[in-house]
């Protein structure tokens, strides 16, 4: 916080941010003649979303004082926007202006009182804020007079030629408001003021201990007269503010074993001749030949097998520390250190992995590290090379050659170099789709390239994407969206990839870059990029949004556009627009490892990769069979499904780039090292550990009974149904738990029993041992193959909740004449002998022993926390009560490591037995422990402090459903939806709740559709049984819905005028509440009914009383709140025309 001192002596504490778009308003109204005078008549809110830096200086209150927008070109149409800088430097004295250094002001305005102090304020922070700036220019055609603020700071540009149309030119400079630092060599008198500003960032998280653990190390710094040891300091007025320390004697061997140095060359010199050195020009002999050859080749090895020889290249910072109010000018050292090597071309410099990235290390490229590395540290890497100022221009066919050899190496160049001649010849790419090419050039040499197209989906990408989250899609021309086909930059030019963004953008006349990441193995990635980390670092990602499943030929003519309902493959997408061109990220290097490709940790990730201000760069998720989204979900069967992620979803989560990925599983936690251990060898290392294994079903431990006796389930000891089996698994037994063992099964099944005459085994009592029958019949295994085999189940706990469910699915079996066996417990495997392959099975039952023979055996039983995650929670001493116990916040017995899903239970100390993470939506505990962990990370969040003993005393609810579906035997498809309920609890409780159920069709005819109404009328469970496929996603919204937003269904059901719930909800009347943004509308609709009843103490007592019901307020609304809720709705339709055309709107009749 600063402050800042009216013309009339009052004082404000202020506050200087970035502009958002609901500041418009305020904005707009400072606006007056002086400022229209000089800068034109202006949309505020077009200004903001087409300028590249918007800043607002607000009070305490957070009322607006003064505001300033700045962009890359000038105000109006004085000059194209490519084209400003050979005008300026033409006629006017600004040779040093470059579009890297300069920006140029669209508008100033401010309260009078502030309006100097705020000026001046707003120079300083936008010059602190971006570093490479060093003028601001204000060029308009506008001649009006400027007002005394502007006076202060602005200097007229020297004229050197007529421009031909008059206008105003000025200028400020960088040392007017936040100058450079001035470095210079440390002395031994710089001892006190150095120590002085270590001290004060002792408690910060990247603390050089070792200054204060011994004394007189500082003074031997400053002493050194070695070559290879350096320090300098920065300085201002006089003052020290800044020091830093090198040594050019650096270690390479540790980080070669870290790190991957390939593409800086091990950070060694590799002794090859120089360009500019006399005697490389000279023809080479035939033993230089040879000793170039042999250069060549060692560099290719190394290369190749990782390993480097050569003499040092690089230099290392070892201690640096500079004031906090100047920590963005750290980029001023940076110069200096190279010249104290000249002869070194890299700087380098660790700093612990969950450190905050600094500002120094803005000019750095980070060197990844795999996920197994088990140092805990980060390497940056500069190179002298990226010292150089960037240009940025369109390609022209000179460039060919250098572009050939800058992306010779990589990945689909050859799409890159095809699209380049299209650019060349036609300007068109093969389906006539404008192109545009640009190069970066640093003294004329092409280190980057950048080609992009004309996106012709704009409207899909619209529709299916939240772009809308990050710009007003009214304020953006068709024409300026484009698409990214490719990127190259070479590496140690990465912190200019903003600025060849940003350019790219002016000279295309372009206000929107998308890049589209496909799936791997997608056929349709063409497109070369390297590096993806550099655009990502940049681009913001984009949510993909909830499609509505549309009736089309029921809409007809009335339905959206093809464009928009067509199937596309599906892509994860990334957005760069004019404004977030200098919209920085904050970089997080702490190392977060989730174990378990469950539900919970998807959501987890997922949370976390669409954080649109953060960059997670060490997140790793360790699976047993690595990635879900690497298989495709379509028509796998066998097990059941949340409807939480299909494979469209998941390839629309920027996953692949932002996680890496460890097959294996875990079998060992050391909390000491803080590193997993995982089955195949492996040590993943972590800074945070998220636990999300869920359950699994496991190998069953037959009982062992000798079956020549007359044994039954009653004589067993219950003991022996928590046995571990520890023998061989049997090549013909799967249990199933993943997509991969689905697909395996399935695999062997085609391969080696359908053709067959064996009888097919599938043991278990949850929901899977049906869909399983299904897949078994669906793949033509004839019924009296099957045998399902039942055991005992547990107390108050069924597959369905509705019994003419269950009754249907066991007459579908029965007429599939499919084997049903209850009350079995696995006794014997090929009668105790060796059992594989497995030929017969044994089980006990409340009668007489049942034996099979078997051909395959799947397995659905024995469900629980995988023996190998419950030796590394008990071994690493975590609190193990038959479930991972944690408190309310997922947090374990360790401070790093948390856990999520039915692993978990709460702690006996909140009494709560019947609640556990099982009883809820685990793709919602995903994201709630998401939200938990971004407090750590996230600065724009406050800090969560952990409860009191006293005060942590209850465990938190969630709301969302519980989802469970699946395709059951007979081909019916069947959802269930519920609220989550405690253990405890048994459906018996509904039953008073039978006048407010909605119900129409019959399980016999496969129609069947339930609904049941809270005591406020909103959907608290839904049920589907259905021949036909269902609309699971637009199904999936109704939960929670009142019945008055779903067409006052409950009066007209009563009334005989809904017959059928399916047909019922594919009307037209129906698709908006399947819209993704109908729950904003919702709460605007409840907000509006809210305000009506305000100044009523009693209806706002019937509106507290019952919140919910806030839209059966038809009595309380008079004539102006309910204009207020039908103006409200036509906004809601106009605005989502595209996806809800079978609605009239506003100027359309």
């Amino acid at each position: 916080m600063r402050t800042v001192t009216s013309a009339s002596g009052q004082k404000e504490t202020i506050l200087v941010r970035r502009s958002e778009s609901a500041d418009a308003r305020e904005i707009g109204s400072l606006i007056g003649p002086s400022a229209q005078a000089v800068f034109g008549r202006v949309s505020v809110i077009h200004l903001l979303e087409k300028a590249n830096l918007a800043v607002t200086l607000t009070n305490e209150k957070d009322d607006i004082l003064a505001h300033a927008s700045f962009l890359d070109h000038p105000i109006g149409d004085l000059v194209d926007q490519a084209q400003w800088e050979p005008f300026l430097q033409k006629h006017f004295s600004a040779e040093k202006c470059t579009p890297l250094n300069t920006l140029f002001l669209h508008l100033f305005v401010a309260e009078t009182n502030f309006s100097k102090a705020s000026a001046k304020e707003i120079m300083r922070a936008v010059f602190n804020a971006v570093t490479e700036l060093e003028y601001i220019c204000l060029v308009s055609p506008n001649l009006g007079g400027l007002e005394p603020a502007l006076e202060e700071i602005f200097e007229p540009l020297k004229r050197l030629t007529d421009p031909g149309h008059q206008c105003l030119a000025l200028i400020t400079h960088r040392q007017e408001h936040f100058p450079c630092l001035h470095v210079r060599p440390a002395r031994v008198e710089d001892y006190d003021d150095i120590m002085q500003l270590f001290e004060k960032q002792r408690k910060q998280p990247v603390s050089w201990s070792a200054v204060f653990d011994q004394p007189y190390l500082m003074a031997e710094l400053l002493e050194a007269k070695s070559k290879d040891y350096r320090s300098a300091v920065c300085e201002i007025d006089g003052a020290v503010v800044g020091f830093i320390s090198v040594t050019a004697d650096v270690d390479l061997t540790e980080l070669h074993a870290s790190f991957e140095l390939s593409e800086s060359d091990g950070l060694c010199n590799m002794q090859q001749p120089k360009p500019d050195d006399p005697a490389a020009q000279c023809d080479p002999s035939e033993d230089e030949k040879e000793q170039t050859q042999a250069s060549t080749l060692q560099q290719e090895e190394a290369q190749s097998t990782g390993t480097f020889s050569g003499k040092s290249n690089a230099f290392c910072i070892q201690l640096f520390v500079i004031d906090k109010k100047y920590e963005t000018r750290s980029v001023d050292f940076i110069p200096h250190i190279f010249k104290l090597f000249p002869d070194l071309n890299f700087c380098i410099i660790t700093v612990p992995s969950g450190a905050p990235v600094f500002p120094l290390l803005q000019n750095f490229v980070r060197v990844p590290s795999g996920p197994t590395n088990l140092l805990s540290r980060e390497l940056y890497i500069c190179h002298r090379a990226g010292l150089r100022s960037v240009e940025v221009r369109p390609a022209v066919p000179a460039d060919r050659p250098a572009v050939s050899g800058l992306v010779k190496d990589l990945n689909l160049s050859e799409f890159l170099l095809q699209d380049l001649d299209r650019f060349y010849e036609s300007r068109r790419d093969t389906n006539a789709v404008p192109l545009q090419a640009f190069v970066s050039e640093a003294d004329g040499e092409v280190v980057g390239i950048l080609i992009i197209r004309d996106e012709q989906d704009i409207e899909y990408i619209r529709a299916h994407y939240n772009i809308e989250d990050f710009i007003y899609f009214s304020h953006h021309r068709y024409e300026e969206h484009a698409q990214i086909r490719h990127f190259v930059l070479k590496p140690f030019f990465q912190h200019f990839t903003r600025h060849l963004f940003k350019e790219v953008l002016r000279l295309a006349h372009q206000s929107c870059l998308y890049h589209r990441l496909y799936p791997r193995c997608h056929s349709q990635e063409n497109s070369c990029v390297h590096h993806l980390d550099f655009v990502l670092n940049c681009a913001v990602p984009v949510r993909p949004r909830r499609q509505i499943i549309y009736p089309l030929e029921e809409l007809g003519m009335n339905a959206p556009s093809r464009q928009l309902t067509e199937d596309q493959a599906p892509f994860a997408l990334s957005l760069m627009s004019r404004k977030l061109t200098m919209e920085p990220k904050v970089t997080i290097n702490a190392r977060i490892v989730v174990v378990g490709a469950s539900d919970t940790a998807l959501s987890f990730l997922e949370v976390l990769c669409f954080c649109p201000h953060l960059r997670f760069n060490k997140l790793t998720l360790i699976s047993t069979h690595g990635f879900p989204g690497d298989y495709s979900h379509e028509d796998v069967g066998f097990l059941s499904t949340s409807h939480a992620y299909s494979s469209r979803d998941l390839a629309q989560i920027p996953v692949h780039s932002c996680v890496s990925v460890v097959t294996g599983k875990m079998v060992g936690i050391n909390r000491k090292s803080k590193y997993v251990r995982v089955s195949g060898g492996e040590k993943v290392p972590y800074d945070h550990l998220v636990l999300c294994t869920g359950l699994q079903y496991r190998m069953p431990c037959p009982t062992g009974v000798d079956l020549s006796q007359p044994i039954t389930n009653s004589q067993l000891q219950l003991q022996s149904a928590h046995r571990r089996y520890s023998g061989p698994v049997p090549s013909n037994l799967f249990t199933l738990n993943d997509l991969h063992d689905c697909m395996a099964a399935r695999r062997w099944l085609h391969a080696n029993f359908v053709e067959l005459e064996d009888n097919a085994i599938v043991y278990g009592n949850s929901i899977d041992v049906y869909t399983t029958v299904e897949t078994l019949l669906s793949l033509g295994i004839i019924g009296s193959r099957i045998h399902l085999v039942l055991p005992p189940p547990e107390p108050g706990m069924s597959c369905f909740t509705d019994s003419a469910i269950d009754k249907a699915v066991t007459r579908a079996m029965e007429s599939a004449e499919v084997q049903i066996h209850h009350n079995c417990v696995l006794a014997q495997m090929n009668h105790g002998e060796q059992p594989d392959p497995l030929t017969s099975v044994s089980f006990t039952t409340d009668a007489e022993p049942l034996h099979l023979h078997c051909g395959v055996f799947i397995n659905l039983s024995n469900k629980g926390v995988d023996y190998d995650a419950f030796k590394s929670i008990n071994k690493s001493f975590l609190v193990f009560d038959s479930r991972l116990v944690i408190n309310s916040t997922f947090s374990t017995s360790s401070p790093f490591i948390y856990s999520a899903g039915p692993l978990t239970k709460f702690s006996r100390r909140y009494y709560t037995e019947e609640w556990s993470h099982a009883n809820f939506n685990s793709k919602e505990l995903g994201q709630e422990l998401a939200a938990m962990l971004l407090h750590l990370f996230d600065p724009t969040l406050e800090p969560v402090d952990e409860p009191p003993p006293e005060m942590d005393c209850l465990v938190p609810l969630y709301k969302q459903a519980k989802i469970q579906g699946g395709k059951l035997p007979g081909g019916y498809n069947y959802l269930h939806v519920t609220k989550p309920t405690a253990s405890t609890l048994t459906d018996h409780a509904v039953k008073h709740l039978q006048d407010r159920m909605v119900v129409t069709g019959h399980v016999e005819t496969g129609d069947y559709f339930c609904l049941h109404l809270d005591c406020y009328e909103q959907v608290e469970t839904l049920t589907c049984w259905s021949l036909k496929p269902l609309p699971v996603s637009n199904y999936l919204c109704l939960y929670g819905k009142h019945e008055q937003l779903l067409g006052q269904l409950l009066r007209r059901y009563h009334e005989g005028l809904v017959r059928d719930l399916y047909s019922f909800f594919r009307e037209s009347r129906c698709l908006p509440v399947f819209h993704d943004r109908f729950s904003d509308f919702e709460q605007e609709l409840r907000q509006i009914s809210l305000n009506t009843l305000e100044g009523d103490e009693s209806r706002q007592q019937v509106m507290t009383d019952d919140d919910s019901d806030a839209f059966h307020t038809d009595s309380f609304l008079h004539e102006e709140s309910r204009a207020a809720l039908r103006s409200s709705a036509v906004k809601f339709l106009t605005y989502n025309r595209n996806l809800l055309p079978m609605f009239a709107h506003p100027g359309q009749l």
